[in-house]
């Protein structure tokens, strides 16, 4: 079966006719300071701009790079009132489409739009997996049937890994009558490029996740609180407030347990939260306070045995590997709901942000089974930034250089996606307390980009934009991206170091012995002829020149292996 819908024959190849833009960098943070003064590069990036234009211009140096995407695009609920807004009838989307499906989508459906929006996207998104990559898609009931469909198409249905049922929520309000199963799930689809294979979790109790620091693997599991109201007043040392500093790692317990037969809880100790420390309390559902798992002499003794775990919204056991069983992911999950995400995210900026978001245990769980410590990560739906709390988180617990790349097309890229990671990160521009001590730490920060010129005007190289960022584009058209980094003769475009030495500056690089020569002036024609050549001391087997007029013979050309572009005409369109 295949799947089609109004619109689709515009949008099958829509990725190459995308614009490519140049990513403008506007500042670098939080990051150390060289010695010279600069900022120190992290490798992460946040990109605010159109995700499906960000995408394109995230090719030259990431295509075939990615060892982990996962998205968490909308729903296509029909909400408008979400702040992250879950409707396909934006003004902006209406807009895209009009102007690529044209006249039809006035016909389209709802779903029809979302597909539309879709298929381009995924389609760049495999271009920059790597061949052992792995994608996944958070979506629900609305669009799960489509959305798999729509990746057997484009990702292959031998690319297929399975599907994930999460329960995101512990009940739900049946708002849509009794003839209808009350939903509590959602759905996360898989799917990898090629050769990728699932990454095992040793543990010992189905509901903890796997945990890893500098003394070894660890199941970790909530320190949930236990027994009724009623159990309180029989276990008093049970009934405590827990004060953590994430920047000092210091830790008070405060009894707050008073003896009127009541669990009464004092207001948070203001004195200690202006100080950088949280307050932890035990918790049932319904958000009564209720009592620990341990009493406080144990808690204090796990503590200095470094058997306890904090994130920002909960309390976890850690259990030593003993008897852990090596587990590989299953289809149903059950231990990361919603309110995890809530909870951390109103610890990060002490009000609701979004409804419904992922908790960051979610994406560390995800990272777990896919990623290993050097990989690279790409959310281009980011939100408020889950994704990069989660590869931060667990580059902490496990000594990992994980760098995470987010897009986020909305107007809170700034004020709310890459201020939480300022404020887990800790920097100049946060009026809140770091959750990591970055200046303990090396190569964490980010980048903060905007999409910048266009590469290309009317069919025209465009003088706005800086001449090496035209050069790193046409060596990425001309060679692999893995050769980025690895230009001969000292010359490093991911820095924008402009390549030297004996083969002169409008020297690119080699490949399959050919050497790559980009002559090219802004402000004047470039003619390839002797007096070019005269220029080339360094002899190889082949030789690919750029310029814009040539005035060689076809026979000369083809007798001493060279050929030649014509500039722009001959510039490949990626």
């Amino acid at each position: 079966p295949e799947l089609t819908w109004i619109g689709k024959d515009k949008v099958i190849n829509h990725h190459i006719d995308v614009p490519f833009k140049i990513l403008e960098k506007k500042y670098i943070s939080p990051s150390l300071p060289l010695p010279t003064g600069e900022r120190m590069e992290s490798g992460n990036k946040i990109i605010h701009g159109d995700n499906l234009i960000a995408l394109k211009s995230l090719l030259p140096e990431y295509e075939n790079q990615i060892k982990c995407i996962y998205i968490d695009p909308p729903y296509n609920t029909g909400n408008e009132n979400w702040v992250y807004n879950d409707n396909v009838n934006s003004p902006e989307l209406q807009a895209w489409l009009g102007k690529t499906v044209g006249k039809e989508a006035e016909d389209l459906s709802r779903h029809d739009k979302w597909l539309c929006m879709m298929y381009p996207r995924l389609t760049l998104l495999r271009k920059l997996l790597k061949n052992d990559g792995v994608i996944f898609i958070s979506i629900d009931d609305n669009e799960q049937a489509n959305l798999k469909l729509l990746c057997d198409e484009i990702f292959g249905k031998n690319g297929y890994r399975g599907m994930i049922t999460r329960k995101q929520s512990s009940g739900a309000k049946n708002d849509t009558g009794n003839d209808r199963i009350v939903n509590i799930t959602d759905y996360i689809l898989v799917y990898a490029k090629k050769d990728f294979t699932f990454n095992s979790i040793k543990t010992n109790n189905s509901k903890a996740y796997n945990y890893t620091d500098v003394e070894g693997n660890f199941s970790i599991r909530a320190l949930e609180m236990q027994g009724g109201d009623d159990t309180l007043p029989l276990r008093s040392k049970m009934g405590y407030s827990v004060y953590f500093n994430k920047q000092t790692n210091d830790i008070k317990i405060l009894f707050d347990y008073k003896l009127n037969n009541q669990p009464v809880y004092d207001e948070p100790n203001t004195e200690l939260l202006n100080n950088g420390y949280k307050c932890y309390r035990p918790r049932k559902r319904g958000e009564n306070l209720g009592i620990w798992r341990w009493g406080a002499d144990t808690f204090q003794e796990k503590i200095t045995q470094n058997m306890v775990y904090f994130d920002d919204s909960r309390v976890y056991m850690k259990e030593r590997e003993t008897s852990f069983k090596e587990l590989y992911p299953t289809s149903l999950s059950d231990e990361f709901l919603n309110t995890l995400g809530t909870n951390e995210l109103k610890a990060i900026f002490s009000e609701k942000i979004f409804d419904f978001p992922k908790p960051s245990q979610l994406i560390s769980y995800l990272l777990q089974i896919s990623t290993k410590n050097n990989d690279i990560i790409l959310d281009s739906f980011a939100g408020s930034g889950t994704t990069a709390h989660a590869v931060l988180n667990l580059n902490k617990a496990d000594g990992g250089e994980r760098k995470f790349i987010l897009i986020e097309c909305q107007d809170y890229a700034e004020t709310i996606t890459a201020e939480r990671i300022r404020r887990v990160l800790g920097s100049e521009k946060s009026t809140e307390k770091a959750t990591i001590d970055f200046a303990k730490t090396e190569n964490i920060g980010f980048s903060f980009y905007k999409l910048g010129e266009p590469l290309l005007i009317d069919e025209q190289l465009n003088n706005a934009c800086e001449l090496e960022d035209i050069r790193k584009y046409i060596w990425y058209t001309e060679s692999p991206p893995s050769e980025m980094s690895h230009h001969p003769e000292g010359g490093v475009f991911d820095v924008l170091i402009p390549p030297s030495g004996v083969r002169g500056q409008y020297f690119l690089g080699s490949f399959n012995e050919t050497d790559i020569y980009f002559y090219y002036e802004k402000d004047k024609a470039t003619y390839l002829d002797y007096d070019f050549l005269a220029t080339i001391t360094q002899k190889a087997e082949h030789y690919l020149i750029y310029a814009d007029v040539c005035y060689l013979s076809k026979e000369f050309l083809e007798a001493n292996h060279i050929r030649f572009k014509k500039i722009p005409r001959d510039i490949t369109r990626i």
